[in-house]
């Protein structure tokens, strides 16, 4: 960590773990007999609890949002571009709670967690999970921090989807909702890429039905395969364009086995996977997509998204960005518009950018601007 890093950062940070020994009815009609959860805090709550903001986390995120984990850190949380004094969720003004769902793999209950009934992993038994019960889990979180209303919901991608379903389930608890590079539900094109993707996984030998903790192996080449196919959906084609274009791998024509990468972005790809097969448990891979795919916010309505709106009294900031195919701007413009005709208060813009759906977690002079100012009014 440099002086650099540290200029309007939260500094160093320690992950705080909750335990909840009530039940939790799922979804899928199964149940959790008790549950963790870890997270993190950045900022101070207020005496009056005015200031609490929930910050929700996409599909391989995790709760560290924000800051490091010691000194020697040099990798700050994955939307410290966002969240800190002066930044557009400023820790100066706002209480940020940024959990880590159930189901994850990084410290709440989920796969690789024991069982305490078999006192072996969950693996594969580890039952289905919604983003309706991460909200319900989110909800006992903030009862256990004494907070009783979120001044935001706050959230990109399946983020942005959890804090649309808080606004809905929850509209008494919320007072502004942000949905960035969001969607009220998947196209069909969304759902078969995240098929693709399992596919690559269960057909890893080394997959084992789920099980792999048991039998000591991990299914990395399906994993690392299912993170390529899923980072490529994420770009925008003129962005990989201007940063990789054509470009051969130096020694590109020295004699090698056929299956080495020749072009630059083929080992970038590579790279994506490997570094991904390090940091993410396959199981909550699966979970995680199969809950993005459930999620269809217009279900509360028979199917009209209008009328799924009805009971929100919270006031929007819808953000989509021109280049990104996989949540497209005409799910936001959706989204938008279902709000007006639900006459809910709604701010939508569309961000120009050729970063594709990552652009909600770079540092866009327009889109931090926007939010800053938009966050400036739920602060005052």
């Amino acid at each position: 960590m440099t002086q650099t890093n540290l200029k309007n950062s939260v500094g160093v940070v320690s992950p705080q773990r909750a335990h909840f020994p009530e039940p939790l009815y799922l979804e899928s009609g199964e149940v959790l007999d008790g549950f963790e959860l870890i997270y993190e805090t950045y900022g101070e709550l207020s005496a009056d609890g005015s200031n609490a903001v929930l910050v929700c986390h996409a599909l391989s995120g995790n709760h560290h949002a924000a800051g490091f984990h010691s000194e020697s850190d040099t990798k700050p949380g994955w939307w410290d571009t966002v969240i800190g004094p002066g930044k557009p969720i400023d820790t100066n003004r706002f209480f940020v709670v940024c959990p880590n769902n159930i189901g994850g793999c990084d410290g709440s209950t989920g796969p690789s967690s024991l069982c305490e009934a078999t006192g072996e992993p969950w693996g594969s038994h580890f039952p289905q999970v919604t983003v309706a019960d991460w909200v319900e889990t989110q909800k006992r979180l903030a009862e256990h921090l004494n907070i009783q209303h979120w001044a935001a919901v706050i959230g990109g991608s399946l983020g942005g989807m959890q804090a649309l379903e808080w606004s809905v389930r929850y509209p008494d608890w919320v007072s502004h909702c942000v949905a960035i590079a969001a969607a009220p539900g998947l196209t069909a094109q969304n759902i078969a890429f995240n098929e693709i993707a399992r596919q690559a996984i269960f057909s890893d030998p080394e997959w084992h039905d789920g099980n792999y903790l048991e039998a000591d192996s991990n299914p990395a080449q399906g994993m690392a395969l299912a993170r390529m196919v899923g980072h490529l959906t994420y770009m925008s084609a003129d962005k990989m364009t201007d940063r990789f274009g054509r470009e051969l791998r130096q020694g590109s024509f020295d004699p090698q086995d056929d299956e080495e990468p020749v072009f630059q972005v083929e080992s970038y790809l590579r790279y994506q996977g490997s570094q991904f097969v390090s940091r993410f448990d396959a199981n909550t891979y699966v979970l995680m997509t199969r809950a993005l795919d459930r999620f269809d916010l217009s279900a509360r309505g028979q199917g009209d998204l209008t009328e799924a709106l009805r009971d929100a009294s919270a006031e929007f900031l819808i953000i989509s960005f021109s280049s990104d195919w996989r949540f497209a701007p005409s799910r936001s413009q959706e989204m938008a518009n279902a709000l007006l005709s639900a006459e809910k208060r709604v701010t939508y813009s569309d961000i120009e950018s050729d970063a594709g759906h990552d652009a909600f977690l770079l540092d866009d002079a327009n889109y931090l601007a926007l939010f800053s100012a938009w966050m400036g009014r739920v602060a005052t």
